[in-house]
C-alpha cells in the first residue's frame, strides 16, 4: 500500500476512527499493530514473516543481552542479532548482486562460469526496518538504552506503518517510550498532521510524478545521446524529483503519525540550500546519516585516531551508505563521490580554519555544493555506467547530439520548478515550516492548503511507488 492511493485514504480514515474510539490503550496499540501488518501485507503478504523474524529475534536478543552475566554471552546475543538481520538483508537485497559479481570475477580469471539467476524478490522497506531493529539491539548492547517493557510496544515500534517502508529510520528511544502512555492527537496536531500529509502528497503526486519524472525519464531511460542542455535539465529534474519524492514520503509519514498523536523526527531540512557537504548530510535523509554516523563511522574510529583513520572511516561509511541504497556499483560510486567531497571539504576546512566567508561567498559555495550534488545524482539515477558517462559527457558539453531530446516546455518546467525549489530552500534555510505557518495569517494557510489539495485531485496520480521503496 502506498500513501498516494485511494486505498490508503480509506485505510487511514479507518485507523483514525479506531484510534479515537473509547477503547483501552492496549486495545488501541493492538489495532495499530494489526493495521501496520495490513499496510505491509497489501504489497506482498508472505513477507510479513520477515517482519516477524526480525521482531522476534531482536526482542529475545535484547532480553538475552540484559540477562547475560558473561561478556562472551553478550557477544553471542549481539552476533545472533547482527547475523539474522544482515543475513536477511544480504540474501534478499544483495544475493543476486554477489552471485553476478562472483561470476564476473571468475570470467576475468579465465574460468567459464555462468551464474544462475534466482529471481529474488526484494521485500519493500527491508533496508529501513533492518536498520531500525539493529539499532535496538545495538543500543542495548552498548548500554545506551534499556529493552522495551513489553513485546507489544517493541513490535509496534518495528512495524508502525508511517515509517515502516521508507523511514524516517526511527530509534527505539524515540518511539518506544511514546507507546507506553495513551496518546491522542489534539485538534491542532490533527490539523497540522493533515496539512503535512497534503504537502507531502503534493510533492510526490504533482511535482515529482506529474512534472519532473517524465523529463528525467526521456534522457536517462532513452537511447539518444544528450547534449549539454538536455543532460543538465534531466539531471536537475531528477534532483528535484528525488527530493519531492522522498521528502514527500517523509512529510506524509510524519503527518500521519502526528494525526495519531505520535512525534517523528524531521528527515529533511531544505538540503538544496546546504553550504558544503557536511551541511548537506545534516539536511538530507537526516535519520540515515545519523544512523551511519553512530553505528558505523564512530565505531570505525571517527575522528579520534588521526587524520588517516578519519578519512578512511569517512570513505568506508559513505561507500557502504551508497551500497545500502542499492545492489549496484553505480550506487557505490555515488557514495564514494560523497565520501570524496566530505574528505576534501574536511581538508580545506582544516587548512583554512581562520577564513570566514562573507554572504556572497556563502551563496557561491552553496551553489557549488548544489552543482556537485547534481553530479552525484547522475550515478544514482543512471541504470548503467555507460548511461552515466553519456550524461556526464553531455553535462560537460563533449557530446555531439544530433537533435534536442527535451521540448521547450520540459526545459521551462525544470527551470521554473527546480529554480523555485532552490530559492525556497534558501529562504527556509534558517527557518522551520512550523514557525512560518505560525506567523502566517490563517486565511492564507487555508488558501494554500486548499490549492495543494486541489492540485493533488486534478493531477490524478497513478499511485506510482515512491523511489526509496526499492531500497
Amino acid at each position: 500500500m502506498v500513501f498516494n492511493s485511494l486505498t490508503f485514504v480509506v485505510f487511514f480514515a479507518c485507523v483514525l476512527v479506531l484510534h479515537n474510539l473509547p477503547l483501552s490503550w492496549t486495545t488501541k496499540k493492538i489495532n495499530l499493530l494489526i493495521a501496520s501488518y495490513l499496510f505491509y501485507s497489501a504489497w506482498n503478504p508472505p513477507f510479513v514473516i520477515l517482519l516477524w523474524v526480525s521482531t522476534v529475534v531482536d526482542w529475545y536478543a535484547a532480553q538475552g543481552l540484559v540477562k547475560a552475566r558473561r561478556e562472551s554471552a553478550r557477544h553471542a546475543w549481539m552476533l545472533l542479532s547482527v547475523v539474522a538481520n544482515l543475513g536477511l538483508l544480504g540474501y534478499f537485497k544483495y544475493g543476486q548482486f554477489l552471485v553476478d559479481n562472483f561470476g564476473a570475477l571468475m570470467g576475468t580469471l579465465g574460468i567459464a562460469w555462468q551464474p544462475a539467476h534466482y529471481d529474488i524478490v526484494l521485500p519493500v522497506g527491508i533496508s529501513f526496518y533492518t536498520f531500525a531493529t539493529m539499532s535496538y539491539t545495538l543500543d542495548v548492547y552498548l548500554r545506551r538504552a534499556q529493552p522495551a517493557n513489553n513485546l507489544l510496544d517493541y513490535a509496534l515500534f518495528v512495524t508502525f506503518f508511517p515509517h515502516l517502508v521508507a523511514g524516517p529510520i526511527m530509534r527505539p528511544t524515540e518511539l518506544v517510550p511514546q507507546f507506553e502512555q495513551p496518546r491522542k492527537a489534539s485538534a491542532d496536531q490533527l490539523r497540522f498532521g493533515l496539512a503535512l500529509m497534503t504537502l507531502g502528497l503534493f510533492n510526490k503526486i504533482v511535482i515529482a510524478d506529474s512534472f519532473l519524472s517524465r523529463v528525467a525519464e526521456r534522457v536517462y531511460d532513452g537511447d539518444k545521446i544528450p547534449g549539454m542542455l538536455d543532460a543538465w535539465a534531466a539531471t536537475l529534474a531528477f534532483s528535484g524529483q528525488i527530493f519531492c519524492d522522498f521528502a514527500g514520503y517523509s512529510t506524509t509519514a510524519i503527518g500521519a503519525a502526528l494525526c495519531l498523536g505520535f512525534a517523528m523526527p524531521d528527515n529533511f531540512r531544505f538540503p538544496y540550500a546546504a553550504i558544503g557537504f557536511s551541511d548537506f548530510w545534516r539536511r538530507w535523509h537526516i535519520t540515515l546519516s545519523s544512523w551511519l554516523r553512530d553505528y558505523l563511522y564512530i565505531p570505525l574510529g571517527g575522528n579520534r585516531h588521526g587524520e588517516r583513520r578519519t578519512y578512511a572511516a569517512l570513505m568506508a561509511t559513505m561507500l557502504l551508505g551508497g551500497l545500502w541504497h542499492g545492489a549496484s556499483w553505480t550506487f557505490v560510486v555515488w557514495g564514494g563521490l560523497h565520501g570524496l567531497y566530505l574528505a576534501v571539504e574536511r581538508l580545506v576546512r582544516t587548512r583554512f580554519a581562520a577564513y570566514r566567508p562573507g554572504p556572497a561567498m556563502l551563496v557561491a559555495l552553496g551553489l557549488l555544493t548544489f552543482a556537485l550534488v547534481n553530479i552525484t545524482w547522475v550515478f544514482f539515477r543512471a541504470r548503467t555506467f555507460d548511461k552515466a558517462w553519456s550524461v556526464l559527457r553531455g553535462m560537460l558539453g563533449t557530446n555531439t547530439a544530433s537533435r534536442p531530446i527535451l521540448p521547450m516546455f520540459g526545459l521551462l518546467t525544470v527551470a521554473v520548478i527546480v529554480g523555485g525549489m532552490v530559492l525556497t530552500h534558501w529562504y527556509m534555510r534558517g527557518r522551520t515550516l512550523e514557525s512560518v505557518v505560525a506567523r502566517a495569517h490563517p486565511a492564507a494557510v487555508c488558501a494554500v492548503w486548499a490549492l495543494l489539495a486541489f492540485a493533488i485531485v486534478i493531477a490524478q496520480g497513478s499511485g506510482a511507488a515512491f523511489i526509496y521503496f526499492q531500497f
